[in-house]
């Protein structure tokens, strides 16, 4: 499938912006379920790319002056393959053992762990089907609720709340995982959904188990199902901190910041022969 995207993000201030850093996460990486054909990054300031620890492409954007509004559009054309979920590991950057280091948004603390403890079992006998099983325990639990959350939220705080978005269920996943001592990590990037007539609001999340001898198995906990060709990955970490799209800091602006964010991807269809 060839997928065309476009993600524009602006800011709107109540006075200029003097300085300000951006760091940015939107740039797909190439493995054996996408190839990218195009990409760009424009931004009102000098663009760096660079290289970060976990193997994800990222931009420095350091802009001076850009008045009461910043926009950042990143957009190209990226060909997907079916991979059922499957990918080998080899991306770089990271051992596969530093997933299991829990985070502040992916700590098993008790409610985690009281969670985790029933599925014990399952994946002593079969990892693969074990994890799929927390995937499923874990979508009956939480309800999908958008703007019942934010970027700070952590596993734990879903669970105990019983609703999130697909960063909600990313966290909760990876932090089950990690309880159990399954290696997981924290994915960003797009989806295709074939009925959407408009850009989404924001991008997607997901999530990734290590399984020996078989490679990262991609889990959508909050869609019910595994990676397929209508998915794109930007950024993998420990979590949605480590994988964020972008973040930094300004000087100027005032205190009021407005953000509106456009996601539109749409299949790219092949003229007929």
């Amino acid at each position: 499938m060839r997928l065309s995207i476009v993600h524009r993000t602006a800011y709107q201030y109540d006075a200029a912006v003097s300085f300000g850093i951006q760091y940015l996460r939107l740039t797909p990486y190439a493995n054996a379920s996408q190839r990218v054909i195009r990409w760009t990054v424009e931004a009102p300031g000098k663009l760096t790319r660079w290289t970060d620890a976990f193997g994800n492409s990222c931009d420095t954007l350091i802009f001076d002056d850009p008045g009461d509004r910043i926009e950042i559009v990143a957009a190209g054309e990226v060909e997907t393959s079916d991979t059922t979920g499957v990918l080998p590991d080899e991306q770089g950057g990271v051992p596969v053992e530093t997933y299991l280091r829990p985070t502040p948004l992916t700590d098993a603390d008790e409610t985690v762990a009281d969670f985790a403890a029933p599925h014990a079992e399952a994946v002593s006998r079969d990892r693969l089907d074990g994890a799929h099983r927390i995937a499923t325990a874990i979508r009956d639990r939480i309800d999908y609720r958008e703007g019942a959350t934010d970027v700070q939220s952590s596993a734990s705080e879903a669970l105990r709340n019983g609703y999130g978005v697909c960063q909600d269920h990313a966290h909760v996943f990876i932090a089950v995982c990690r309880a159990l001592h399954i290696p997981a990590r924290y994915v960003s990037g797009y989806l295709h959904v074939a009925d959407r007539d408009a850009p989404a609001p924001a991008g997607h999340a997901w999530a990734a188990v290590w399984i020996e001898g078989l490679g990262w198995v991609s889990f959508d906990v909050a869609n019910r199902t595994c990676g397929t060709e209508c998915y794109v990955g930007t950024a993998v970490g420990l979590d949605y901190e480590s994988a964020c799209p972008m973040r930094g800091i300004r000087e100027g602006g005032e205190s009021a910041e407005r953000l509106s964010v456009s996601v539109d991807v749409r299949e790219k269809r092949r003229p007929a022969s």
